[in-house]
């Protein structure tokens, strides 16, 4: 049964800062492509970070480059997204993907397993 178990939202103030992660259970963790995702109250699912399978190469959203920085630790079978200079446009809640493939790609139908999300409330 494949799992993916994100933890680390929270209620923070503007300008700071978070780590996000992702567990992943039941997938050969390093065949996998990663992304983070994030939908917001009323509006679509968009792509925010694509890491792929060696964690050398990634790929940003423009409104987080230079904030977000995508990771992964093969040996613990989790992804993370470090969130810094957190603004109330970031509130929403964030979804880790994995997708069994070589490829990064940034819509996510692109992708085959999502977790449940993690909600991050960012006030101003």
């Amino acid at each position: 049964q494949v799992q993916l178990v994100e933890s680390g939202g929270g209620l923070v103030q503007a300008g700071d800062s978070l780590r996000l992660s992702c567990a992943v259970s039941g997938l050969t963790f390093s065949y996998c492509t990663m992304g983070w995702f994030r939908q917001a109250p009323g509006k679509e699912r968009v792509f925010v970070a694509a890491i792929d399978r060696s964690g050398g190469y990634a790929r940003y959203a423009d409104s987080v480059k230079g904030r977000f920085t995508i990771s992964r630790d093969n040996a613990k079978n989790t992804v993370y997204l470090q969130v810094n200079s957190l603004n109330p446009e970031d509130t929403a809640v964030y979804f880790c993907a994995a997708k069994d493939s070589t490829l990064v790609v940034t819509t996510p139908r692109g992708y085959d397993f999502w977790g449940q999300g993690t909600q991050v409330t960012v006030a101003s």
